[in-house]
């Protein structure tokens, strides 16, 4: 198979009017634009196109290009779907099952709009150091120090500190802190009421499946938005299992599909789960 594009959005969004303008995500108007260039420049090709091509060894076409969308915000149905309905660009959505079944704001979603809504990072970063201090005998936590080192690398999305925040909060800590602290700090500075707002921040099953029907593509992104490879091997597969189950309820093919890595992670044990469960391609990041 020869080379393709990837494009991944999150976020598509009208962020000068928004009430959480500072959300990193992509302006609408901005994503029209993209969307003309890449009908002009590029060939778009769907998941079917790229499932036949791996399972065939075709080649694809060249300049061939395919947009996913993950984490099943409700403006990718209101606004994403739409512009690519009219372009007659088959999109490829991965939603983690948990969100638009259960209304319950993923960890991942609850940072990003507490990052959005707390302008002084160093609060945060203070916040998790208190609760590390705290509970430090309870979990056996290491010190403050040895958890900076580890998680407060800079990249070329984020300062040191957003960065620690969000290691700390997705994955350094044990979850059951992790979520507790998360709680209190999206209900401190986001939004008291979690179910109202998962309602407005999520698609509901019907869009999810009514984006299946008319010519998208639904894969999976996991069921909890876990750190897969964080995961014992039976954690992993009853994440990927209950994920299936998901697909199966919109209407998606599970004897070959596609699976997105929440936050890209994946280990050996992911693979040979993957491999057993007739999943055809697993999409990864790498930060250049």
């Amino acid at each position: 198979m020869n080379r393709l594009t990837i494009v991944m959005y999150h976020y598509v969004r009208d962020l000068r009017h928004a009430r959480y303008p500072n959300i990193k995500g992509l302006q609408t108007e901005l994503f029209h634009h993209q969307i003309a260039y890449i009908a002009k420049h590029y060939n778009p090709i769907s998941a079917d196109d790229l499932i036949e091509a791996i399972l065939n060894d075709e080649q694809l076409p060249p300049k061939a290009i395919l947009l996913t969308f993950d984490d099943a915000y409700a403006e990718h149905f209101n606004v994403v779907f739409p512009v690519l309905e009219q372009a007659r660009i088959s999109g490829c959505f991965f939603p983690p099952a948990k969100c638009v079944l259960e209304r319950h704001v993923l960890d991942v979603n609850k940072i990003h709009f507490i990052l959005a809504c707390v302008a002084n990072k160093h609060e945060l970063v203070e916040s998790i150091n208190q609760s590390v201090d705290l509970h430090r005998a309870d979990y056996q936590l290491q010190s403050i120090d040895a958890y900076w080192d580890r998680a407060a690398i800079a990249n070329r999305h984020d300062p040191a500190e957003v960065v620690f925040v969000k290691r700390m909060l997705q994955r350094d800590l044990p979850e059951a802190l992790r979520e507790n602290l998360t709680d209190a700090l999206f209900k401190k500075h986001v939004a008291d009421d979690e179910r109202a707002f998962a309602q407005e921040l999520y698609m509901s099953v019907e869009q999810v499946a009514c984006l299946q029907r008319n010519g998208m593509y639904v894969g999976s992104h996991g069921f909890n938005h876990y750190w897969l490879n964080s995961l014992p091997d039976a954690e992993q597969r009853q994440e990927i299992d209950s994920a299936k189950i998901f697909l199966r309820t919109i209407g998606s093919n599970t004897n070959r599909w596609i699976m997105c890595y929440p936050y890209g992670a994946y280990n050996e044990t992911t693979l040979n789960i993957l491999r057993e469960s007739n999943c055809v391609a697993g999409l990864t990041t790498r930060v250049a």
